[in-house]
């Protein structure tokens, strides 16, 4: 069974950057796709970046420049370095897995099978 448990959350102001971390166990030898979604207060859960089975990243267009993802595999933990943030980068973070066979639509929740328990990212101005 693989687990994932996110952390590295926190208050930033505006400019500011934070690294969310996100360690799976029961991953190892696995392929899987590992992914970042966010979910703003208000809004529905979405996409932010993903990490195919080989390691290919994927962002959205928000994310694209600002963060990036990334992976230690001898630690098998998932990162996302987020600088410049915005007022709007404000919510609660997610990594998630996917396991084969693989979707394709990496900023669809509906694409991942388990899921870490959230980290709050909060960006005042």
């Amino acid at each position: 069974q693989l687990q994932m448990l996110a952390s590295g959350g926190g208050s930033v102001q505006a400019g500011g950057s934070l690294r969310l971390s996100c360690h799976a166990s029961g991953v190892a030898n696995r392929p899987v796709c590992m992914g970042w979604l966010r979910q703003p207060p208000v809004k529905e859960l979405e996409g932010v970046a993903a990490l195919d089975h080989d390691g290919t990243p994927s962002y959205v267009d928000f994310a694209k420049g600002r963060f990036t993802i990334s992976k230690d595999n001898a630690k098998n933990t998932l990162y996302l370095q987020m600088n410049s943030l915005k007022p709007e980068d404000t919510g609660m973070y997610y990594c998630a897995a996917e396991a084969p066979p693989f979707g394709g639509s990496w900023w669809d929740q509906y694409e991942y099978h388990y899921w870490g328990q959230g980290t709050q990212v909060t960006v005042s101005s």
